[in-house]
Parts: structure tokens; sequence; C-alpha cells
């Protein structure tokens, strides 16, 4: 979603497609909520109470206003490292799914369709070298956001960025530096 909190009368106007004074007739009979700022008196409408009146008058939500969804796929055939990934963004409010293998992953990314995914390059069967060359050519979710967190050196973490992996972190990882990570990526 927007890092704005508050819109213009301007802004609702360029969103919806209408004169501005319809804006304002909408704040006036009370439709859109607003409030007046001190002084001048101009109207802002928060972002909230947009969507809310959007929702209401059946008018379609523009992307950029639209919440970013918090949907994680969390890709490790190693279990102790999917559910210590899994505890830190769930504390984050990420609805957390774990596959434990790369094909497992492939399956669950189409159906699951994640915002973010954790991924393992080291893991039998199809490697996450793999499940990135997938994802990057595959249009339903080649927008997913790849942070991978391997044990392998920093040859393979450069490798895999070149691939198409949004970032790369060293196991053992820092939980703090996890979170930060995925709440960057998601917000880009």
């Amino acid at each position: 979603m927007t890092k704005t909190h508050s819109l213009t009368t301007g802004d609702i106007a360029k969103y919806c497609d209408v004169n501005l004074r319809t804006v304002i007739r909408w704040v006036n009979k009370g439709s859109l909520k607003a409030y007046k700022l001190p002084g001048r008196g101009n109207n802002r409408i928060k972002v909230t109470d947009f969507l809310a009146f959007l929702v209401e008058n059946g008018m379609p939500i523009p992307d950029e206003l639209k919440p970013i969804s918090r949907k994680a796929l969390i890709v490790d055939d190693e279990a102790s490292y999917a559910n210590a990934i899994k505890r830190v963004l769930s504390k984050r409010d990420f609805d957390c799914r774990i596959a434990n293998g790369g094909f497992q992953a492939g399956l669950m990314l189409t159906s699951e369709q994640p915002t973010v995914m954790t991924l393992d390059l080291s893991m039998p069967g199809l490697d996450g070298f793999e499940v990135i060359k997938f994802v990057r050519q595959t249009a339903a979710v080649a927008g997913t956001k790849i942070l991978v967190i391997s044990a392998l050196n920093d040859d393979a973490l450069q490798q895999a960025i070149a691939l198409g992996a949004d970032a790369a972190l060293s196991k053992p990882f820092d939980n703090q530096e996890l979170i930060d990570t995925v709440e960057r990526m998601i917000c880009e």
C-alpha cells in the first residue's frame, strides 16, 4: 500500500477520473469522509476512508493503493530452518506455507501466489537455482520476490542473484536481518 496515510481532494479526483468539484460534493454530502486542515481548511481524506468509499460504491481500487499481500512461501528441505523462518515471519503477520523441495515449491507457487518466497539453494531433485529459473520464466508467478537463504558460498549466492533472486542471506541467518530484508522486498 502507499506510504501516504491521507490524500488530497485532487488526488481523489485523479484516482476516480472525475472533476475536483465532484470530489468536494462527495465530501460535503458526507459520502466521502474527510477532515479539514487548520488554517486554510483544505480537505484531506485518509487512505482507509477512501478505500471504504470505493468499495461501498463498487469502484475499482487503484493498484498502488491495494494492500500489500503478506503471503510467504518458505522452501527448504531442512525442517528446522523452514520452521525457524516461519516462526520469524509469522510474528510479523506473514501467512506462511512451507514447501520441502523444489517440485513442491513449483506446485505451491501457482496455487498460493505468495508475495515473497524464501529459498534454499541446496535441495535434492529440483534445486533452488532451477526454482529461480522456473519462477522468472512463468508469467503467473514471475513477480514473486525471491530471498535466497543458503549455506553455500558467496559465489553461489551471487549466481542466484544473477539468475533473478531479489536478495540473499547466508545460513545461519540473523532474525532481524531476515525481517528487514523481507519487509524491504515486499515494499519495492
